[in-house]
């Protein structure tokens, strides 16, 4: 099920959030705590409810092994509950890949399985993989099945994150203060919601028009096309994230819930470093701790700690695909973090302006990896670019940045009475999303920051209100968020 559609705004989560509420009120809790998990588990297996297999059990394997290790500290029972998840992960996400890779290194010609990919399984696995590793250096209390299932299972943070540790959830499912409706919390969590639906509709679906156009026609771009595909997509994955994010928490926090801060501004980083510590935070935290550290972290020297380093970025390049371009991309911000390491002094130097134009450069030529299906197309892209051939831009590219909301806006006496042409309107419109994605990637405040002063009165009622509305009359070209496919 998708936040951004009509079921899960008019149907699902007032259904969930009444029902949630009244079974506590009633001091049900274990009931509310039950009726919770169910429907999560709706949510979750409402595309495909073959998915609800694989993820009971996940959940069954997990569990098992933690009561395991409760009993007796076993690197026995550890490593075969770590295999039991990686081979879930391995089979669903990564079996055709190495199929393939095997057929075309070795000239076999093995059939592929196709394999259909589980929603969330690379975050639920992870999610459990911290769970075993804590539990079996005895950082992990004793849970019962129930919270243990909706700690894995709760459903604003299922499919895309974050990677929540268990201290940070399943205390606040046993505290009965959070059980009961807080208006204030209710009004917050569905600010912050709204604020993620607006930058998912509103901009990331509106540069993903120009993006998926793009690269469906790339070897056929122009400079100036390719430039400008190439910068929508760096735009469209931040604000697809970030929107995401937003989602997650604002209907956490309607229950009372808060989950770790995930997004912070990452386009505002200076160096690769800052990059990774607001861009997927809980991803970063999950990798530092359960890969970099035992790994020997920085404290073996520097030569061990940039292969280190590598061994982190290629874990994460792999985990968010089973693909080539996948791998150099994380590979990419391996090195150019291994780099700026190397040379601190170097680019500490640097004006923070040269920083954050050699930061932006480098996010928008590896992110081209990243989106690309193979390294060829991403490398044709690149071509594209440096042929240095101009023409008018096409009319299927300008008319992915049409929508009504803009045209009553560009059509406009007052526009019309400056004499643009039809051809310069249709340039406008793109201009003005450039703008206003920089503005807000730059100029704005985070969700974070909005929090902390944030205040219930009617002007900020009547414009979320207003914003929700809009928000939901754009839900005709529903899509996916990018995270859900890894």
């Amino acid at each position: 099920m998708l936040f951004n559609s009509y079921i899960f705004i008019l149907l699902f989560l007032p259904l969930c959030l009444t029902g949630y509420f009244a079974l506590n009120h009633l001091g049900k809790h274990r009931t509310a705590q039950a009726f919770l998990l169910l429907m999560s588990l709706w949510f979750y297996g409402y595309f495909n409810p073959m998915y609800l297999l694989v993820i009971a059990f996940s959940v069954l394997a997990n569990y098992a092994a933690y009561r395991l290790l409760r009993r007796r500290k076993s690197r026995i029972v550890l490593a075969a509950g770590l295999l039991t998840d990686i081979g879930l992960l391995f089979y669903f996400k990564y079996t055709d890949f190495f199929i393939a890779s095997v057929n075309g290194a070795f000239s076999t010609d093995f059939n592929l399985l196709h394999v259909v990919l589980p929603l969330g399984i690379s975050f639920f696995t992870f999610q459990q993989i911290s769970f075993l590793v804590d539990s079996w250096r005895g950082e992990v209390p004793d849970y019962g099945f129930l919270h243990y299932a909706s700690y894995v299972c709760y459903f604003p943070q299922l499919i895309a994150g974050p990677i929540v540790t268990h201290d940070e959830l399943i205390p606040q499912f046993m505290d009965e203060e959070k059980k009961k409706l807080d208006w204030e919390n209710l009004a917050k969590g569905i600010y912050v919601f709204t604020l993620g639906l607006s930058k998912k509709v509103l901009l990331a679906d509106v540069f993903g028009k120009a993006v998926d156009w793009g690269y469906s026609v790339w070897p056929d771009l122009y400079t100036a096309e390719a430039l400008i595909v190439i910068f929508a997509y760096s735009f469209q994955i931040y604000f697809d994230f970030s929107g995401y994010c937003d989602m997650a928490s604002g209907i956490a926090k309607m229950m009372n819930i808060d989950l770790p801060v995930n997004f912070n501004s990452p386009y505002k980083a200076l160096t690769i470093m800052e990059f990774w510590d607001r861009w997927h935070i809980t991803l970063t935290r999950f990798l530092t701790k359960y890969v970099y550290i035992p790994l020997g972290g920085s404290r073996k020297g520097a030569l061990r700690t940039g292969l280190n380093i590598l061994i982190v970025f290629f874990v994460s390049g792999f985990w968010h695909g089973a693909g080539v371009s996948f791998i150099v991309w994380g590979l990419l911000h391996g090195i150019f973090s291994v780099m700026t390491r190397r040379h601190k002094a170097f680019f500490d130097a640097l004006h923070p302006a040269l920083n954050f134009i050699l930061m932006f450069v480098f996010l928008n030529v590896t992110w081209v990896f990243f989106r690309a299906d193979t390294c060829s197309q991403a490398l044709g892209i690149f071509r594209s670019v440096l042929n240095l051939r101009f023409r008018e831009f096409p009319p299927e590219l300008v008319n992915c940045f049409r929508m009504p909301e803009i045209d009553l806006v560009l059509g406009s006496r007052i526009v019309e009475g400056m004499h643009f042409s039809a051809s310069t309107l249709r340039r406008l419109k793109g201009v003005l999303f450039f703008m206003l994605a920089f503005l807000i990637v730059l100029g704005g405040r985070n969700t974070q920051e909005k929090m902390r002063c944030f205040a219930p009165t009617k002007a900020r009622l009547c414009s979320t209100a207003l914003l929700m509305a809009v928000c939901i009359c754009s839900f005709s070209g529903i899509s996916i968020f990018l995270y859900f496919n890894f």
